[in-house]
């Protein structure tokens, strides 16, 4: 009599091989913003330390802000999103040809107010299109999974591209004056959707990695930070500084300082794929209270706003962006070592970019073109290992 066999119905799916740069929204993402990093901050130092010509269409200083916030923070937002959306609901992003057109739209936005003869128009509008497009990616699977809080995400993504709009109607000669309400509105909703992430992903990132750890957030907590973030908001759009703006910033550094003790554990040191996102959330931290003693007067302005745009965002981005193309390609959740370095050396960037300068301002030239080189050596060391990461299928050869 025939024996039954022990080998499963099926054979088990082939290795998926070749090149995976659309496999899922963060391969071109990620890969878009760490080259992005590398070109747009080594454009910046040209335009601003060897006199190059800025594009006309922002000028040179409108253009760094922009990129930095609507061009790199965008791109690992996007790629963040594309990929957790799908694991939070079940449902598909875009991959392939449809995801290659998206990132193709963020490309073209970053190209194109250097291309000549291109009509401000087309600039305005290819650049404007991507926010829009991509809620209009997640709305489907975001409606369709069971959890309704996810659904915050579409009318963010909105107000982002309100935030643009306003820049590029400023930058068309449509209306004067309201370019920085859009930039400071985008950096709000940017340290919003950190502030919403860190809550979610840090306890668990923690709690994964630390044996008996035992991160909490705590409600009350969870809704003061939140609310003054909002509040803070509300006081910037409408110009209201001095003291009200400064004490609520002061609070808001306060809560934020307490959410953080609540996932802290020691051990974390000793991970630098736990750690860069730390330091990222303690920069938010020193950037609030930065930004307090600036509505008072007592700290340059410019500075504490770097405190939370090179210093947070670009750290914990940059973190997140390590810990995610792990994740998802099926390699285990260590930093190499020139990894961890590029951590350490984009904090001392932040650290030259703020302290440094506000303690030696007579070197002030000279500060910035470090931590500028400190910026590109962090980004190209992230360039040389995650770029063969990001093109390539997943090492366990599973599907993406």
């Amino acid at each position: 009599m025939m024996q039954p066999s022990l080998a499963p119905s099926s054979a088990p799916a082939a290795p998926v091989r070749g090149w995976r740069p659309f496999g899922l929204g963060f391969r071109p993402f990620f890969l878009l913003a760490g080259l992005g990093a590398l070109g747009l901050m080594l454009l910046w130092l040209l335009l601003w330390h060897r006199g190059a010509r800025a594009a006309d269409y922002y000028g040179a200083l409108g253009w760094h802000g922009h990129e930095m916030l609507f061009g790199y923070a965008t791109a690992v937002m996007a790629g963040f999103l594309l990929t957790a959306v799908r694991n939070w609901t079940g449902q598909p992003t875009p991959t392939g040809l449809p995801l290659a057109l998206l990132a193709s739209v963020w490309l073209a936005g970053r190209l194109l107010p250097w291309v000549p003869g291109v009509a401000p128009l087309w600039i305005a509008g290819v650049d404007f299109a991507f926010l829009p497009l991509l809620a209009l990616a997640l709305a489907r699977p975001l409606w369709a999974g069971a959890n309704r809080v996810n659904r915050w995400f579409l009318p963010l993504l909105l107000a982002m591209a309100l935030a643009n709009g306003l820049v590029h109607a400023e930058a068309l000669g449509w209306a004067g004056g309201v370019a920085a309400r859009g930039s400071t509105l985008m950096l709000v909703l940017i340290l919003l959707l950190l502030v919403w992430v860190g809550g979610r992903i840090m306890p668990f990132f923690t709690e994964k990695a630390l044996t008996d750890a035992r991160p909490r957030n705590r409600p009350w907590v969870e809704g003061a930070g939140f609310g003054l973030l909002l509040l803070l908001a509300v006081l910037q759009l409408a110009a209201l500084g001095g003291w009200a703006l400064g004490l609520t910033a002061f609070a808001l550094a306060l809560v934020q300082a307490v959410r953080l003790a609540g996932w802290y554990d020691h051990r974390l040191w000793g991970i630098p794929i736990l750690w860069v996102l730390y330091t990222g959330y303690l920069w938010l931290i020193a950037g609030f209270a930065l930004f307090g003693l600036a509505a008072v007067g007592g700290f340059p302005q410019n500075l504490a706003l770097h405190a939370l745009t090179l210093g947070a965002i670009s750290v914990f981005t940059l973190g997140m962006m390590a810990r995610v193309a792990l994740g998802h390609t099926g390699r285990p959740m260590v930093a190499s070592k020139p990894m961890a370095l590029a951590f350490g050396l984009l904090n001392l960037a932040a650290l030259v970019r703020v302290f440094a300068i506000y303690l030696a301002p007579g070197w002030y030239v000279g500060w910035i073109l470090l931590s500028g080189l400190l910026w590109l050596l962090a980004f190209g060391v992230f360039a040389v290992i995650y770029v063969p990461i990001l093109l390539r299928p997943r090492a366990d050869g599973r599907p993406d």
